[in-house]
């Protein structure tokens, strides 16, 4: 049997319309998801357009290394892209030990 795809939880619904706010939002017109992909892979992480796209529809999952590859393409920090709030029931106390 082929191995189940994981799913995609809140924290990585919550990135993807991150970066596609922060894509958006980057400059006046912002960037397209292909100006993106080119940024992502001029700094050695190769992206094709459609891998970004799929990221931001949550098809496909982000891995740290595009996270930080897109953060950086963007100007941004990485932990921007993870910021958002999550929705999860008791998720103010996730952080405490």
């Amino acid at each position: 049997m082929p191995p189940r795809p994981l799913a995609i939880g809140p924290a990585g619904h919550s990135a993807a319309h991150a970066i596609e706010r922060a894509r958006t939002a980057r400059t006046a017109r912002g960037y397209s998801q292909r100006q993106l992909a080119v940024r992502v892979t001029a700094l050695g992480r190769p992206m094709t357009f459609t891998a970004l796209s799929r990221i931001e529809r949550t098809v496909r999952r982000c891995d740290i290394d595009d996270l930080v590859a897109i953060a950086t393409a963007l100007g941004i920090a990485p932990q921007t892209l993870l910021a958002s709030p999550l929705t999860l029931p008791g998720a103010a106390g996730l952080g405490e030990i």
